[in-house]
């Protein structure tokens, strides 16, 4: 009895070592991956903006994220806001994400965005599809994996997919711009400024992009 107590006893114990080993990993490897991430951004910022310059002025832009309720309604509304309209020359700008369809902007982002200048009261989640995605000159994604997805779901057509966060000015500390959905007001409120910090460079892009298009 006393010999099977101590086994079992032993067998927690090493158990709670291993589980306690596999965290410190986990950490580490989260710790390089953000390293490593932080070192690319220079280059990634500029490959971004490189490839925004050689590009086509866009007729038509999609903005992506997983739920379509959070970061890409955000996103599009500001780029549409920053871009005002300019006839002919404004691109249709919309958003979609992998989830369910119909779902409006959770409330504290919806306030958080309202007092940030952008009304996002009615805005409804949309599936994104691979017409939709076609149909799209330029879509931004907020990580790697959503740009992989694009790029699988478009196949080998010639379409320009941005990660938003390759674009930010600021030194950072992870690629994705990290989802707040289920999180306090803080948490809106970071991504919602970082979110900005990315699409004032992408809505600059873009109206350089539409006056060249326009002197020509």
């Amino acid at each position: 009895m006393t010999g099977e107590g101590g086994s079992g006893k032993g067998e927690g114990v090493w158990t709670g070592r291993l589980r306690d080993v596999g965290h410190a990993l986990g950490r580490l490897a989260r710790g390089a991956q953000r390293a490593l991430e932080r070192l690319l951004h220079p280059l990634r910022r500029r490959l971004a903006r490189e490839r925004l310059a050689s590009a086509p002025a866009p007729t038509s832009v999609l903005v992506v994220c997983l739920g379509n309720i959070c970061r890409s309604p955000y996103a599009a509304a500001l780029l549409r806001q920053a871009l005002g309209d300019r006839g002919d020359a404004t691109p249709r700008i919309e958003s979609a994400g992998f989830l369910m369809l119909g779902r409006p902007v959770p409330g504290v982002g919806q306030q958080v965005a309202a007092r940030r200048g952008i009304d996002l009261s009615a805005h409804r989640s949309q599936i994104l599809t691979a017409a939709g995605a076609q149909a799209a000159d330029l879509i931004v994604v907020m990580d790697g994996e959503q740009e992989r997805a694009v790029r699988a779901l478009i196949g080998g057509t010639r379409r320009t997919v941005l990660v938003l966060g390759d674009l930010d000015p600021e030194p950072i500390s992870a690629r994705t711009i990290f989802d707040p959905i289920g999180q306090p007001e803080a948490a809106f409120e970071e991504a919602y400024e970082r979110i900005e910090r990315c699409v004032g460079e992408l809505a600059a892009a873009l109206g350089e992009r539409r006056m060249g298009k326009a002197e020509r």
